[in-house]
């Protein structure tokens, strides 16, 4: 079962670093810092907030949840900045982020996939934790990459 659970992690490692990653990088270049900030409507989230809610979520549930790290999280922050950030600041910290959570499962011990861990008060597999962030930065990179098609008027080219 070890090798399952490595092949998992490194799998996870690959999707948050080698494409979401790249895909969001992409995303961006085709944007203004106008863009990066623009939303639908008060209800919706910007590029610019979801990249920071990526930032604290990931790790959160990683660097955290699995890295045993302290977490300073501010959720609420990450959807109320309307302060236009710009896209390289926005870009270094979830990149810097990333090489943090890459580090946190390289460093993962494999054969404690089904160890427990608390995640803000709440009990959770290494396995779930990890599925989640995985899951979740693949949803919101799908959204980013949305909303910059929407602003960039054109396809991104962004197949594997």
């Amino acid at each position: 079962m070890t090798d399952v659970a490595e092949h998992f992690i490194a799998e996870a490692r690959r999707y948050l670093s080698a494409s979401y990653l790249p895909k969001i990088e992409r995303s961006l270049e085709v944007l203004t810092g106008e863009d990066v900030w623009w939303r639908a409507n008060a209800e919706s989230n910007s590029i610019g907030n979801l990249l920071l809610h990526l930032d604290g979520s990931t790790r959160m549930w990683i660097v955290s949840g699995v890295g045993n790290a302290p977490d300073h999280r501010q959720r609420q922050q990450e959807f109320d900045e309307r302060s236009l950030i710009p896209r390289a600041e926005l870009l270094a910290r979830l990149t810097a982020t990333l090489a943090e959570v890459d580090a946190v499962l390289a460093q993962a011990d494999a054969s404690a996939m089904l160890e427990r861990r608390q995640v803000r008060g709440h009990d959770y597999t290494m396995l779930e934790i990890i599925f989640h962030a995985v899951e979740h930065f693949a949803m919101h990179t799908g959204q980013i990459i949305m909303l910059a098609k929407m602003r960039a008027g054109r396809d991104l080219k962004l197949s594997d």
